[in-house]
């Protein structure tokens, strides 16, 4: 059963948030990040992924994902800022950094890395079935 996805981006540090859900994490915030996908996210610049959950099934990331989206706003900041204090994003241009990448070819996604990693990349934490954004990426 391949995995589902559930993110959040934003337009900045306390923006405009998007909630989204996917099955392929790498190639939806590529495409967002390049305006491909028509509507909300490139109506307002939403391109900044701050988090995101993996799921065993796409059917339990769609519920999560409904869940949060009924959410009020000052929630989801709360997740961000709990996960990802600094609000950096772990993908690179199309690539996630080597560690995120890492992490997602564990639950048997194929993804690039980028070919020198930085040494700031701290990776993720693993706390129950979510992978917490922590540390720092450029």
């Amino acid at each position: 059963m391949k995995p589902g996805y559930v993110y959040l981006l934003a337009s900045r540090r306390n923006g405009t948030l998007y909630v989204g859900v996917t099955s392929d994490l790498v190639k939806r915030v590529w495409q967002h990040k390049n305006d491909l996908v028509e509507g909300f996210t490139k109506r307002y610049g939403v391109h900044t992924l701050v988090w995101y959950e993996v799921h065993e099934s796409m059917e339990s990331a769609i519920r999560r994902e409904r869940a949060i989206k009924e959410w009020k706003r000052a929630w989801k900041l709360a997740l961000i800022e709990k996960e990802n204090p600094t609000w950096r994003d772990p993908v690179r241009g199309n690539r996630l950094s080597s560690t995120s990448a890492q992490i997602l070819a564990e639950t048997g996604d194929s993804v690039e890395t980028s070919p020198s990693p930085s040494p700031l990349d701290s990776g993720f934490r693993r706390s129950d079935r979510v992978w917490n954004l922590t540390g720092y990426w450029r």
